[in-house]
């Protein structure tokens, strides 16, 4: 993340014709004797049979179809993945590989349009989707994925897949920011209003001694965006309009300054450390710091950023990260039906079980959350509740150069104390400038 960070045409047009045949049989034997009847049953019968053998037929002369997906993840989630939509796609004859490529943004802009040396389809983080389009190596997949497979998923995470009005990206799980805190530590019950929180804060802090109750990279825009989307404001727009000098933005960041006061000045690292060192008792963070808190020995507790209710009622809403899959071009248009049928395997619930029970990855698919096990994972249930307000990471091209200015404006109120006003100004016209730039 910012941490420098549809063949279900086919399965109904079968049933409709083996539908149809039905019907028909029926109307012509309603005005016939019995044995007609039987003569019509028996009919059918040979009709459907003979619908199925040939249905048998085609598949066993079909030609086996490889999938080369390439990805830059953790290769063991990726085998997962890839076991999984092999075993659902053994009887269609279509085999997916996932190849593993450093740089995968680069690699994609050399061979994204080479069929023979490029892959059919790429696992990769949703924000760099605006990027890959406008390279002109993407294919919509509306009419390779429809109503039947997206109707399953998080609606986060199919937002984060559009672009343009059009779905570019099949997504599989998420991550995004928690409250995560250290039940050894936390004093009483974690509050459900920022506003009791800040109490809490101001109460339990001595910073002076080192010891905070909540640490957060409070001058880094993945990690204020949180108030900054619930206030109603953003960074940049679905159009790429700069937004760090509109008045809700504003107000987010000032409002923000008063618990980046009560917070250590430091980045990732610092914050992190402080957390594992057990000298702060609460964290904003993600999924990513599990296996370091799980070291330190922590008694963990999460909850949902959601759950904490801002003055206007708004609960936090935070950036998430969708890791999917996108079909290059040539794929789309020479292997559209394996694609049609991989894009289906990879949606499908049980992939989002494993990922969940192997990894701590929370499924796009709602249904994945049924699973016993799923259900019973504090982490994962906490970044579903998130989901209903978290906000896909803008996932158009400008969006890489706002990182930079809107830090700098957080850190010149956070750190230098400068009127947000003014500086909201300055920063916006630099942002202004660098997107200027990219054309």
């Amino acid at each position: 993340m910012k941490k420098r960070i549809s063949l279900i045409m086919c399965g109904l047009l079968t049933a409709g014709a083996l539908f149809g045949c039905g019907s028909a049989a029926q109307t012509q034997t309603t005005a016939v004797d019995d044995s007609t009847e039987t003569s019509g049953a028996e009919a059918v019968s040979s009709t459907d049979e003979s619908t199925e053998a040939a249905e048998a037929e085609e598949q066993a002369s079909a030609e086996p179809t490889e999938i080369k997906i390439w990805h830059d993840a953790d290769e063991a989630i990726m085998q997962t993945i890839a076991d999984n939509v092999n075993e659902a796609l053994a009887d269609k004859q279509i085999t997916v590989s996932f190849e593993k490529k450093t740089g995968l943004t680069d690699q994609l802009k050399l061979y994204g349009n080479d069929a023979a040396n490029g892959p059919d389809m790429y696992f990769y983080a949703h924000d760099s989707l605006g990027t890959f389009i406008e390279m002109g190596i993407l294919s919509p997949i509306g009419d390779m994925a429809d109503a039947s497979v997206m109707g399953d998923l998080l609606p986060m995470t199919v937002e984060a897949g559009i672009y343009g009005d059009e779905q570019y990206l099949m997504p599989v799980y998420f991550e995004t920011l928690l409250f995560l805190y250290n039940k050894e530590l936390w004093n009483g019950d974690v509050p459900s209003s920022t506003e009791d929180l800040y109490k809490y804060m101001s109460a339990n802090t001595d910073a002076a001694a080192g010891t905070y109750a909540v640490v957060n990279q409070h001058s880094t825009a993945y990690n204020v965006a949180p108030f900054i989307n619930a206030f109603g404001g953003y960074i940049i727009d679905k159009d790429g309009n700069p937004g760090l000098n509109v008045q809700e933005t504003k107000d987010a960041i000032e409002y923000n300054k008063k618990f980046a006061a009560l917070q250590a000045d430091g980045d990732y690292n610092t914050v992190t450390t402080l957390f594992n060192e057990k000298k702060a008792a609460a964290i904003i963070g993600g999924p990513w710091l599990i296996s370091g808190i799980k070291d330190a020995g922590i008694d963990l507790g999460i909850k949902s950023l959601s759950d904490f209710t801002l003055p206007n009622g708004k609960g936090l809403a935070p950036y998430s990260g969708v890791q999917g899959i996108g079909v290059l071009k040539h794929a789309a248009e020479n292997k559209k039906g394996a694609v049609a049928e991989v894009l289906r395997a990879v949606a499908a619930p049980e992939v989002g079980i494993a990922l969940a029970n192997n990894f701590n990855c929370a499924p796009a698919n709602v249904k994945a959350y049924e699973d016993a096990d799923v259900a019973s994972n504090e982490m994962i249930m906490a970044m579903k509740t998130t989901a209903d307000t978290a906000q896909p990471m803008p996932n158009i091209p400008q969006m890489s150069v706002m990182w930079d200015p809107a830090e700098k404006l957080l850190a010149a109120v956070n750190k230098s104390g400068e009127d947000v006003n003014t500086a909201a100004e300055e920063f916006e016209k630099q942002a202004e400038t660098a997107i200027a730039d990219m054309q």
